[in-house]
């Protein structure tokens, strides 16, 4: 008996983890890898792109989509005493999500209108690989912003 419901949860447990699509660090980014050194010019850069996709974040991340076979852009940063500043601006909802070189997660929404930013006042150097996603599941034109200037 005990061995049937070992396997009844081990079947439970991989049918609940189908439907979760995790973050792909290793794919090929979309929108190309970013290579900055703390006081790079032009600030801010901007990389054009189109926001969504049709995979759910994960709920213990956030809230919204994005396509989640590969990063939208790595940011390759060669840190400095600046603050990083990485951002969306866009007409729609939007949402993010950066993988830091610690391996952490960080997320944002809204924090300026709609537009999330995320800071990290004593950023590390090495990859950040970034998602872009909007809140409601459709795409957007939208420009992903890397700076050492507090956009707010």
């Amino acid at each position: 008996m005990r061995g049937r419901r070992v396997v009844l949860f081990l079947f439970l447990v991989s049918f609940a983890a189908a439907g979760v699509i995790a973050q792909d660090i290793s794919g090929q980014p979309l929108y190309g890898t970013q290579r900055l050194e703390a006081g790079f010019i032009p600030d801010p850069v901007v990389v054009q792109l189109d926001a969504g996709g049709s995979d759910a974040i994960p709920s213990s991340l956030g809230y919204g989509y994005i396509y989640a076979a590969a990063p939208d852009v790595d940011l390759v940063y060669q840190a400095g005493s600046f603050s990083l500043y990485i951002y969306v601006e866009s007409d729609e909802d939007t949402v993010f999500l950066v993988n830091s070189p610690d391996g952490r997660w960080h997320f944002d929404d809204d924090t300026v209108g709609v537009n999330p930013v995320i800071v990290f006042p004593k950023p590390q150097s090495g990859m950040y690989n970034i998602w872009v996603g909007t809140f409601g599941g459709a795409t957007a034109d939208a420009q992903l912003m890397i700076s050492e200037l507090d956009p707010r």
